[in-house]
């Protein structure tokens, strides 16, 4: 909090549980964390492109894509407090695994052979019930028209799919990614920005053909996945995408996986022991999933391997959804061919990823707290100090650090002494540190200091630009 990265929102009247502000240093993070998966996402295919959808969405479309109907968390409620818990948290936090997918019957028969009690106040807990987490909303002046806040992303693809392959020259594959709100009315919001009511979303629906779903090639790339049933601990399997197909995952599936991973292991730089797909069984998963597996991430402040997206295969429920309640024909023709695509849907929590990356990178140096970010992803690329305000060192830092700012997001320090600053700079993730001394004045060389040895070098002001390059390509 201290550092500027996120906080409760509304904090000055207690917080508001379930919501968070970011400040600067987080939305920076947050911002180079979406634009470094765009980037990424959108060159997998030469048809994938970003589209932005309304956060309001009627209720026939999502009554239409069973949100209304089906969209519910088990709720159980404490006789003594009335204090309310999801059910299915209360029992993993308990036993260490997950119960995803049991209905209110089986949660309640579960709760009490594990003989459960109120987390609150030791209570005897009621019933498990039902709830439905989106946030309705009345619209007009006579508030008939009933609308909610959507509760994912996904729909508004969905929605926009005929206008877009129509003004895309009616190709496949077509992705059409949103990076956007989502809003849950969660039944216990907890653990940081793990379970939010507003949250931020980055997802890709890939239309397909199905009839291609088998076809390209797939290598033999060792993918790190756990096998439904074992996603409670810390298994990981290294499991060639090749015996992946063997087990029977499509071929499309399978190497949108292995792009995943390696936007994981190789963008965001995060520890390969640390990154996992963790499968969902039939009756962990949401019914119209074919294939779904989580990307989870070992986080030391979540207790373990945590979800912070997935991989779902989902068919053509939400095409054929559409199309039955809206009347409109959503198929298309192609080769001669006339049939409803498929979707491949690759989605992200945005907060729970950013949430990972400082959970994941945060550590000590010499008694020092560092931040260990991608540079790419930093807050703050470089910052420029002067080694003390006089003797005009604080004028020769000015001008390199107007210089460096036109092209990187730099930053200017000159209170306090100079261990500090760098100590400062080291917690938000600042991967280079420059240095304005006195040899400065003798032969227009600074000091270039990195982030996660203290290693210091000379370079020249003029060949800057090539040197903090060249320190970040080979980081």
């Amino acid at each position: 909090m201290r550092r500027g990265f996120l906080w409760p929102s509304a904090d000055l009247y207690g917080g508001f549980s379930g919501f968070y502000d970011y400040g600067h240093n987080g939305a920076a993070l947050k911002r180079k964390w979406e634009q470094s998966w765009l980037e990424y996402f959108l060159r997998l295919g030469e048809n994938f492109h970003l589209v932005d959808a309304s956060n309001l969405m009627p209720e026939a479309a999502l009554k239409a894509s069973g949100h209304v109907d089906l969209f519910s968390d088990v709720l159980v409620e404490c006789a003594r407090c009335h204090e309310v818990h999801r059910a299915d948290q209360l029992l993993e936090e308990k036993l260490g695994r997950p119960f995803e997918g049991l209905s209110p019957e089986e949660l309640g028969a579960q709760l009490r052979e594990q003989k459960v009690p109120c987390p609150k106040c030791g209570g005897t807990l009621g019933e498990p019930r039902a709830f439905n987490m989106m946030f309705p909303v009345r619209l007009g002046t006579s508030a008939k028209d009933l609308a909610y806040l959507r509760p994912e992303t996904a729909q508004g693809a969905f929605l926009n799919f005929k206008r877009e392959f129509e003004a895309l020259r009616r190709r496949l594959p077509l992705g059409l990614a949103i990076v956007g709100r989502a809003y849950r009315n969660e039944i216990s919001p907890r653990q940081g920005t793990y379970r939010m009511r507003e949250f931020q979303q980055a997802e890709l629906q890939i239309f397909f053909d199905p009839a291609t779903i088998d076809q390209g090639e797939v290598d033999a790339t060792p993918v790190q996945v756990a096998f439904a049933g074992e996603r409670g601990g810390k298994t990981v399997h290294q499991v060639p995408a090749t015996d992946l197909v063997a087990r029977g995952l499509p071929r499309l599936y399978v190497r949108h996986m292995v792009a995943v991973q390696r936007f994981y292991l190789e963008t965001l730089r995060v520890p390969a022991e640390r990154f996992r797909f963790a499968e969902l069984g039939e009756k962990e998963r949401a019914f119209y999933n074919r294939v779904h597996f989580d990307i989870e991430l070992d986080q030391e402040s979540l207790g373990g391997f945590k979800e912070v997206g997935g991989v779902h295969y989902r068919g053509d429920h939400d095409l054929s959804g559409h199309a039955n309640a809206s009347k409109e024909t959503l198929t298309v023709t192609l080769e001669g061919r006339r049939f409803l695509p498929h979707v491949l849907e690759l989605s992200f929590g945005v907060d729970r990823n950013v949430w990972a990356l400082i959970d994941l990178g945060y550590g000590q140096r010499e008694e020092r707290t560092v931040l260990r970010l991608p540079p790419r992803l930093a807050p703050v690329t470089v910052g420029v100090f002067p080694l003390v305000k006089k003797d005009g060192l604080a004028e020769i830092a000015r001008e390199v650090y107007a210089d460096l700012r036109r092209r990187h997001d730099a930053y200017y320090d000159e209170s306090d002494a100079l261990g500090r600053r760098y100590a400062r700079l080291d917690e938000i993730g600042t991967p280079l540190c420059i240095t304005v001394d006195y040899q400065t004045k003798e032969d227009k060389s600074v000091t270039l200091r990195r982030r996660d040895t203290g290693e210091q070098k000379r370079a020249p002001i003029a060949e800057l630009p090539a040197a903090i390059s060249e320190a970040l390509d080979s980081w």
